[in-house]
C-alpha cells in the first residue's frame, strides 16, 4: 500500500483514505468536503489524526496511512499501514459492544467508553496492509 500522497482523498467506492506514516514534519488538509460534510487530517510519523465537522473520528499513535475508511450503522472497516505497532481509537456509539476484526480474524468483543472511543492495538510492523473491521453487536 502507498501512503496516501494528498494526505486525504475521496475513493471511488465512497469511502475516504488519509493519513502519511512516513512525513517527517506535519502536515495537515482542513475543510475537505465528501459527502456533506467538512474533515481535517493532522499527519507525520508520529501521530495520525482524522476529523469530521470539527469531532474526532480517527487517531493513530505512531502515525498511520489509511486506505478506504468506511462507516456504517454497522461500524467501521479500513485498511492500515504503519512502520511499527499501533494504537488506533476510533468514535463510535457511547457505550456500545463491537466485535473487533484485525487481518480477518476477531481480537473480541469490546466496548465503548462514556465518550464512545475505542481503543484497539495493531501489529503493524512488517505486516504491510492490515484489514480493519469493527462491527456493531446487536
Amino acid at each position: 500500500m502507498a501512503v496516501v500522497e494528498e494526505l486525504l482523498r475521496k475513493e471511488e467506492d465512497g469511502s475516504i483514505s488519509f493519513g502519511n506514516h512516513k512525513l517527517d514534519a506535519k502536515a495537515k488538509v482542513e475543510d475537505f468536503e465528501h459527502r456533506g460534510d467538512l474533515y481535517k487530517v493532522k499527519t507525520f510519523k508520529t501521530m495520525t489524526k482524522l476529523e469530521r465537522n470539527g469531532m474526532f473520528v480517527y487517531e493513530s499513535v505512531p502515525g498511520t496511512s489509511v486506505l478506504n475508511f468506511e462507516e456504517t450503522e454497522d461500524g467501521i472497516r479500513f485498511l492500515v499501514e504503519g512502520n511499527g505497532d499501533a494504537q488506533i481509537t476510533v468514535q463510535l456509539a457511547e457505550s456500545a459492544e463491537y466485535e473487533v476484526f484485525v487481518a480477518g480474524a476477531s481480537i473480541g468483543k469490546m466496548k465503548t467508553n462514556l465518550a464512545g472511543k475505542l481503543n484497539i492495538s495493531v501489529e503493524l510492523e512488517g505486516a504491510g496492509e492490515t484489514e480493519v473491521r469493527i462491527a456493531a453487536q446487536q
